[in-house]
């Protein structure tokens, strides 16, 4: 068994993602046990109000910009361990993407769930979820606005694994 990289300072925990010399490797997950495990992620990507109206209206260049930026984010998270190199691919069982709207941002609400019955968390498969969701909205609605932010991507909550439960404090 190799040795896991870890701080001069015992109370952070080893580094996983390397190994005793200190370079990157993908965790060995195959002694771990199947769990049920639940990840959800949010961001917002905010906007004009007038970007809002068009995307609402339907009035947009490149057509259905939610319906798009949703597909575009359950593909992503099926795709997560092609686009981040330490990530494992995991047979996803369940991926939701919601793009809200919220006049009072102005702009939307994403989140993404994502459920698995696997060795390995889906946090991962949730935040590229939203985050691909996010870029998608900006990539179809910036013939109307190059200003668009996409702001505040992170994990919301996950359950099931070692670790446990985890839920963000607001």
């Amino acid at each position: 068994m190799t040795q896991k990289f870890s701080h001069a300072d015992d109370s952070i925990p080893a580094l996983t993602h390397l190994d005793e010399q200190g370079q990157a490797q993908m965790v060995d997950v195959s002694g771990k046990a199947q769990t049920v495990r639940e990840a959800v992620a949010v961001g917002r990507v905010r906007m004009l109000p007038e970007t809002l109206a068009a995307i609402a209206a339907g009035n947009t260049p490149k057509g259905d910009v939610l319906g798009t930026a949703r597909l575009a984010g359950i593909m992503a998270a099926k795709q997560t361990a092609n686009l981040i190199p330490l990530c494992h691919p995991l047979p996803i069982h369940k991926v939701d993407v919601q793009i809200t709207p919220d006049a009072a941002l102005p702009g939307y609400h994403i989140q993404a769930i994502v459920k698995i019955k696997a060795e390995t968390g889906v946090e991962m498969e949730a935040l590229t979820a939203v985050a691909i969701a996010a870029l998608t909205l900006y990539d179809m609605a910036k013939g109307i606005e190059k200003s668009i932010c996409i702001e505040d991507i992170h994990l919301l909550s996950k359950t099931g694994g070692k670790s446990g439960d985890y839920r963000k404090e607001e």
